[in-house]
């Protein structure tokens, strides 16, 4: 199911799909998809897409909180450097030492400086958070960017090199890995 572009603001590029043997659009995430701190595994979800421009060199798949009580957001999970002929990712891809990636492919920290998925944690009292995971079709093989940079730094390049985005939302709230 196609979702509406979140970064649509940055400019129109061309959709395509995103699916998930482990996610729903629109529903709560799956407990495995919590951190452990909130009694989840940070497990990254599997993730598939499809139909994205025939001219896509590489792929990046971010996953990001706008709801978070940062003013900031917060980034989960941001990986870049993905070959053009990888057009999934299993479930623990984002489980360093895993060897689920493919070769090449780069994970920035996330905000707790992790080179790493880190799962939802809704702090209480702060509602329904939406959790994007995007895939970015990109127009070169290879971004140059540091390995530690913050995914921030990858949304910029990103933003000169985007061919088409595939976006999945799901939903989390304070207590819900209990739930999944």
């Amino acid at each position: 199911m196609a979702m509406k572009d979140p970064l649509a603001r940055f400019g129109e590029v061309a959709q395509f799909t995103l699916a998930s043997t482990d996610m729903t659009a629109g529903a709560p995430l799956a407990a495995a998809q919590f951190s452990g701190g909130a009694g989840g595994t940070d497990t990254s979800p599997h993730l598939s897409w499809s139909g994205f421009p025939p001219d896509t060199k590489s792929f990046a798949v971010t996953a990001y909180d706008p709801d978070a009580p940062t003013g900031s957001g917060f980034w989960h999970w941001a990986v870049f450097n993905v070959p053009a002929s990888v057009t999934t990712l299993e479930a623990g891809a984002g489980s360093p030492g895993t060897g689920i990636l493919p070769d090449g492919a780069i994970t920035l920290p996330n905000e707790l400086r992790e080179p790493a998925f880190t799962g939802a944690a809704p702090p209480e009292g702060t509602g329904t958070h939406r959790y994007q995971f995007i895939v970015h079709a990109v127009d070169v093989p290879q971004l140059d960017i540091d390995s530690q940079s913050t995914p921030a730094v990858l949304g910029f390049n990103l933003h000169f090199h985007t061919l088409g985005r595939a976006v999945l939302e799901a939903t989390a709230e304070y207590g819900g890995a209990a739930a999944g």
